[in-house]
């Protein structure tokens, strides 16, 4: 009776430490690598079109072997353990608390903290993906596999931007591994099933379809996740999702859930994203990204007008970024990338995505719109180096004080008697010394400085605030006031009914706008 509840608690125990230790979920993209012929999983069961399988017993059981837990330890400091229960020597509980608070602690204030979370083997030899949280500042690192084997693992390298972690582990046999597919073949409605450690409990199978795609949870720089209404929870991080046929096509990675459980509303980074992250961090333990060397903006209904663009699509380029890529000229502010690498850039984020997933050194095609001409323009890309993220293409604050203007210092001396001159509700002037001092303007400015700005205007709808400095106006550099206002006539006159501005901030920032000049 007593050795039956021991094992009755000893098993309510597990479960508590599995509920209250797990993290939540997280993962990140996988990557195609070449698994050998023997790895490779179970056929698919035969389905007929819009229907999902009649059972995914067959597919799973081939699978299941490839899917591991991932439990680690940290040592962390702490003020203290706290008062813990006594129990009477002899009690049958006895062996039950000293399992549960071992470890726990120290007389220095230290306690080890466990978690767990899921993986899958990407090769025979040994070589495991999983989460990036599910192993960050981990002291140990356990693979435990189906048939309750624990192996040791040393981290090869982890990304994250992508959230991807690789391990190794030292087989005394080959192991089970699953191929990566392409997740660019899958369709909204396609079924998927996700295979992971949810809450602790491993070999867990859920089936679903794939909701949608290209999801943007902000999440980091790169969001391109597959959404699924297959069952993902606490614990199922780095965990695989398959299609029918036995292809990892995403890794799970995030839900959302105001409980902490599964809503049907969970993501996995897709194949397509993370292809040459993992191969990358077993060949180098480290990513190598491509770098453009631009900044970046959206390209809004009003710039596209004023650019002579059917429709808001593309990246605008606000900035380059002095000694990058392209800081040679062939790629200039006001360009809008419409095409790179023969990848259509739909949104600005699309370009991010598809110069990090280009190979360093490599010249690319880039097609861009430029005075309102489309052209094809080749650039030879650069390596975007994560200890400074210099030339991220995403981040709007890597260029702030490197803008480069047009020689406009010879035209400073004519231009500094002009008066200020008001334009579309804002007072605009010389950018002189005494401007630059008033609003503290970086001294690598130039432009044409912006004094006021009229509540209700053109202007303030547009967000101009006084401080703010008009570089350029339809593509050309702005250095009296007069240029400017001479600018809007003549767009006028061509029948435009917007005005496309650079403009930058006190720092450098640079941003374009499109002022209305109806």
């Amino acid at each position: 009776m007593v050795n039956s509840l021991r094992l009755s608690l000893r098993h309510s125990l597990a479960t508590v430490m599995a509920l209250t230790l797990i993290g939540g979920s997280g993962a990140p993209a996988l990557s195609q690598t070449t698994t050998p012929a023997a790895a490779t999983a179970a056929p698919a069961p035969a389905r007929q079109n819009g229907a999902g399988p009649a059972s995914v017993a067959d597919l799973a059981e081939g699978l299941l072997d490839a899917v591991v837990n991932i439990s680690t330890s940290q040592s962390v400091k702490s003020g203290g353990n706290g008062p813990q229960p006594v129990v009477p020597d002899g009690s049958p509980f006895q062996e039950f608390f000293d399992d549960f608070f071992d470890g726990q602690g120290n007389q220095q204030g230290n306690r080890k903290v466990n978690s767990l979370g899921s993986g899958f083997v990407i090769d025979p030899s040994g070589y495991v993906v999983t989460n990036n949280h599910v192993i960050e500042g981990a002291d140990d690192i356990e693979v435990i596999f189906p048939n309750g084997n624990k192996l040791k693992a040393k981290l090869v390298g982890t990304d994250t931007k992508t959230d991807l972690s690789v391990l190794k582990v030292e087989p005394k046999a080959p192991l089970k591994a699953v191929k990566f597919g392409d997740s660019k073949q899958m369709r909204i409605g396609d079924w998927v099933m996700a295979i992971g450690n949810p809450f602790g409990l491993g070999g867990s199978v859920t089936v679903g379809i794939i909701s949608a795609r290209g999801r943007n949870i902000n999440a980091g720089p790169y969001d391109n996740f597959i959404q699924t209404d297959a069952a993902i929870n606490k614990g199922n991080s780095g965990g695989p999702l398959f299609n029918m046929y036995g292809d990892v096509i995403g890794i799970n990675t995030a839900i959302i859930s105001p409980s902490g459980g599964s809503i049907g509303i969970g993501f996995a980074v897709p194949t397509e994203l993370a292809q040459n992250v993992v191969q990358q961090l077993i060949d180098f333990g480290e990513t190598r990204r491509g770098w453009l060397g631009v900044r970046i903006q959206p390209v809004t209904d009003d710039v596209a007008e004023s650019l002579g663009l059917e429709g808001a699509r593309g990246a605008l380029v606000s900035g380059v970024i002095k000694g990058g890529p392209v800081d040679n000229g062939v790629v200039k502010a006001g360009d809008v990338i419409l095409t790179f690498d023969g990848k259509p850039v739909k949104e600005m984020r699309d370009l991010p995505l598809a110069v990090a997933e280009s190979t360093v050194g490599r010249e690319v095609d880039v097609v861009l719109m430029r005075d309102g001409k489309q052209q094809t323009v080749k650039v030879t890309l650069g390596r975007l180096e994560d200890s400074a993220d210099a030339g991220d293409p995403s981040d709007p604050a890597l260029a702030e004080g490197e803008q480069q203007t047009p020689d406009a210092d010879a035209d400073k001396g004519q231009d500094a008697a002009e008066g200020p001159v008001e334009a579309f509700g804002m007072t605009i002037a010389v950018l002189d010394d005494e401007q630059h001092k008033a609003f503290k303007i970086a001294e690598s400015v130039e432009g044409v400085v912006i004094t006021a700005v009229a509540a209700g205007s053109p202007a303030a709808e547009k967000g101009l605030k006084a401080g703010e400095v008009i570089v350029e106006v339809a593509q050309d550099f702005m250095a009296s006031p007069s240029d400017v206002t001479a600018r809007f006539e003549a767009l006028k006159g061509e029948g435009r009914r917007n005005a496309h501005m650079m403009v930058a901030g006190a720092n450098g920032e640079l941003r374009f706008v499109a002022l209305p000049l109806e």
